[in-house]
Order: structure tokens, then sequence, then C-alpha cells
């Protein structure tokens, strides 16, 4: 009897734990209008424009998969996919090379660290349009004129002018506004490693440069993988850091992806765009469901 008594009250205990106050569903609807009103239906209303002959406004027709077909025949969408994945992969490669570096430095027992991780992380702060127009009037006339002063040639014109090269500064712009918070992640990391280690390797005779290759990079090996992941699938979005260095040029050969689907709302293809967005759209849904496995698998570091 008193089995079946705990039974009773065990379940009505998980019953009274699923009921939720209706006052958070009054707290949760006004966001959920908002989110389905500014991200879903956009979402589902370009998923079916791409299937139409739209030019944004007035009458259309569908026109299957048209749209889908021709994307994979363009030149230019090529070229905005193989410079937008290009950029992705070196700027990914060199925030978390610098980041992490510097994340060592600011961990270390130097005077002023705390100080320095401040300086280190103002860049976060800034808008990026803000910051592309600052490195625009360096790379256009501070830069050149210094390089001229200096007689060192290959800096005497801009990088931007330059179709070869013009993505280097986008690289070097990029990574100067995302190292800051990368180095936040790197910084957690380091500190998360319990000092006994470093102390026992200490003891054994193990040098600096030993300690970092075996202790510090394999005990933040899962912070690293969030952070090439989490760079990644934002440096595939840029679109205000180029618009403020080169607008796409010089011609179309800093053209991101995000860059063509905007310019196609103006230039009439805007059921070409949308079903060029669905595409970017997908690849960005499974860079996050891969960011979110990781993460979870990491969830205890």
């Amino acid at each position: 009897m008193a089995v079946v008594t705990s039974a009773r009250t065990g379940a009505k205990k998980r019953t009274s734990h699923r009921r939720v106050d209706k006052t958070f569903y009054a707290f949760l609807l006004p966001g959920l209008v908002l989110f389905t009103l500014a991200i879903t239906l956009p979402a589902v209303m370009g998923i079916f424009y791409s299937f139409t002959n739209s030019v944004g406004f007035g009458e259309f027709s569908f026109t299957g998969f048209i749209n889908y077909i021709a994307l994979f025949s363009d030149p230019s969408i090529r070229s905005a996919y193989g410079f937008t994945i290009g950029f992705a992969l070196v700027t990914v490669a060199v925030v978390n090379a610098v980041a992490f570096l510097l994340a060592i430095g600011l961990t270390a027992r130097i005077r002023a660290k705390v100080a320095m991780r401040a300086v280190f992380v103002l860049p976060m702060v800034v808008s990026g349009i803000v910051i592309a127009y600052a490195f625009n009037f360096l790379f256009s006339n501070s830069i050149p004129a210094a390089a001229n002063a200096l007689g060192f040639g290959p800096l005497e014109s801009s990088l931007l002018a330059n179709p070869n090269w013009a993505w280097v500064a986008i690289v070097i712009v990029t990574a100067w506004q995302a190292i800051p918070s990368t180095i936040l992640i790197y910084i957690a990391g380091i500190l998360a490693i319990p000092s006994d280690v470093y102390e026992a390797a200490a003891l054994d005779g193990a040098s600096a440069g030993r300690q970092l290759r075996s202790i510090t990079v394999p005990l933040t090996a899962g912070y690293i993988l969030i952070n090439v992941i989490i760079g990644f699938k934002n440096f595939l979005n840029s679109y205000d850091i180029i618009v403020g260095l080169t607008n796409g040029g010089p011609g179309t050969s800093t053209t991101s992806i995000a860059m063509s689907i905007f310019q196609g709302f103006t230039n009439g293809d805007y059921a070409y765009q949308m079903a060029n967005a669905t595409i970017f759209f997908l690849i960005a849904i499974v860079i996050a469901l891969l960011q979110l496995r990781t993460t979870r698998g990491r969830a205890s570091l």
C-alpha cells in the first residue's frame, strides 16, 4: 500500500513539474510573433518566390527549378561562392592562429594583462562598416603615401585597386574585428586548464614550447574546434566590411554571396537570387547543425 501511495505521489509530482504557468506563454508570445513576422515568414516567402520569375513586384508565374538549374551554370555565382568560401577559410586560419597566440600571452604572468585584454577586445564594439571606411582610407591614402616615401613599390598603389590582392585587405580588416571575440573564448579555455598540470610538467623538465604542444593545445582542442566552426559560419555571411572596402570590386573579384544576393534585389533578379539565398540558407543550416553538435559534445568543457 505504501508503495502504491509513493508511486501516486511521484506521478503527481511529475505532473506538476510538467505544468507551465500561463504567464510564461504571455511573455513568449510577443517574441514568437515578432520572430515569425521578421524571420520565418520572409524566409518562407523567399523560398516560394525562388520557384517563380518574379522581379519583386507585379505579376509572376511559376518556373519550377529553372532558377536553381541556372545557378549552377552561372559563372558569376560560382565566382561569388569561390571567393566567399576561400576568404572564409583563409580568415578562419588567420584569426584562430593570431587569437590563440594572443590568448596565451594574455594569460601569462605579465604585468597589466587585464588592461591589455580590455584593449584587445575594443574592436568588438565598433561597427563593421565604420571599421571598413577607416581602413579604406588607410589602404587608399596613408599606406600608399608611406610606401612612396620609403620607396616600397608593392604598396605604392592601393591594395583595394588590385583585383589579385584586394582580398588580402578584406582578410586583414575582417580578422582585426573578429580576433577579439575569438581571444575571449581561447582565454576561457586556457584558464580552465588546471595549474597543477603545468606544475607537474615543469617538474618533469618540460619546456614552455613542450607544454604548449603537449598540454595547452590538446586541452583546448574543443575550443579551437568551436571557434573554427563559428568563425567559418560568420565569415560566409560577410557583407558590411566588403561593401565598405571594395564594394565587390575591382570588377567582381571580391563579390561575396551575400552581396550577389542583395544586388539581385535591385537588378531585377529577385526570384533568381531568392534561389541563390535558399541554397545559401541550406548551407548555413548544415554548418549550424554541425556547430550545435560540436558544442553539445563539448558541454563538459
